[in-house]
């Protein structure tokens, strides 16, 4: 498969397990918020389940921004494997604990299954800081920094890039983001206390596309 087609398709994979992931943490807080009363054994279960699916599709995305798809797909397989073997037997006392790590051992399997027969051809795969032209990110690139400003509540400081959760992009990448008019930071503030930065609706559109 070409390094198009395959960015194409594990975005879309990757996309659908962030979504997942958002929809269950939001259903989780609106239980919360509903009082005591509530049952929430499902809520944590399905909120555990979606982060733990999510996660190797958060960290794949990353490896491709800087290795490119082939070696970042490469190299998420083979972590992602070394950990789901490297579990032990071990339980936890704590009920919560042990059901996320069977959901984040679950989300691992899922994972590489999902990816198992993805090849990507080595002819057509960029470089990992490739331009597709001067000046420009690749498709994969600016796909990673607009889902980490979307979804990572990422700042910047005076010593960089930083995030509230999730894979931090580097300051390079957010600053292309800015300068393309995909993002757009909060000045009211100083460096020090850190400057939030936003998507705006045309970096939403180019996400949705």
């Amino acid at each position: 498969m070409d390094a198009t087609t395959a960015l194409r398709c594990l975005t879309h994979r990757a996309e659908r397990a962030f979504k997942a992931d958002e929809e269950a943490r939001t259903r989780l807080a609106d239980e919360l918020g509903r009082g005591a009363v509530i049952d929430l054994s499902m809520a944590i279960d399905a909120a555990l389940v979606s982060s733990a699916n999510a996660k190797p599709w958060r960290q794949l995305m990353q490896r491709i921004e800087r290795h490119g798809v082939r070696e970042g797909l490469a190299k998420q397989k083979a972590e992602a494997l070394e950990s789901l073997l490297s579990y032990g037997m071990s339980m936890s006392t704590s009920l919560v604990a042990n059901a996320a790590r069977l959901a984040e051992q679950e989300g691992l399997r899922r994972f590489l299954n999902a990816v198992d027969t993805l090849d990507v051809d080595e002819d057509d795969v960029p470089a990992a800081d490739e331009r597709t032209e001067a000046g420009k990110a690749t498709p994969s690139q600016e796909r990673v920094v607009l889902e980490a400003i979307r979804r990572n509540g990422v700042t910047l400081q005076e010593d960089g890039v930083k995030v509230e959760v999730g894979s931090c992009p580097r300051r390079s990448m957010v600053q292309y983001a800015i300068d393309m008019g995909w993002a757009v930071v909060d000045t009211s503030g100083d460096l020090r206390g850190g400057q939030a930065v936003t998507l705006t609706s045309l970096g939403e559109e180019n996400l949705a596309g």
